[in-house]
């Protein structure tokens, strides 16, 4: 009996233990940082970062745009059908290749 106290009491210790790791673990606020060149940037904690300016964030969000990988589904991508399977850009040099079974090129 005397065994059967001292595990269930170290358990419901590791237990509280391991719960109060797990809620420092999960502050979420951004924190604030200077770049090499002066500029004031968040760190956010899913590991993207962005400007604290909102002129210079702006900027950068219109520059982010015109790139096809930050697009949803660009029109001139191929594959991924119904959201599943891979998604290939152009300029990807598996774009437009075709099959790769002989018999059918």
């Amino acid at each position: 009996m005397n065994k059967l106290l001292i595990a269930l009491c170290l358990g419901v210790l590791a237990t509280s233990a391991a719960t109060s790791l797990v809620a420092a673990e999960l502050d979420r606020t951004p924190l604030e940082a200077v770049t090499a060149d002066g500029d004031k940037v968040r760190l956010l904690p899913n590991g993207r970062w962005e400007y604290v300016d909102a002129a210079k964030a702006a900027a950068a969000s219109q520059k982010a745009a015109s790139y096809p990988e930050n697009q949803l589904r660009p029109e001139g991508a191929q594959g991924g059908a119904f959201g599943v399977g891979r998604t290939i850009m152009p300029g990807d040099k598996d774009y437009n290749r075709g099959s790769l079974n002989p018999k059918l090129r």
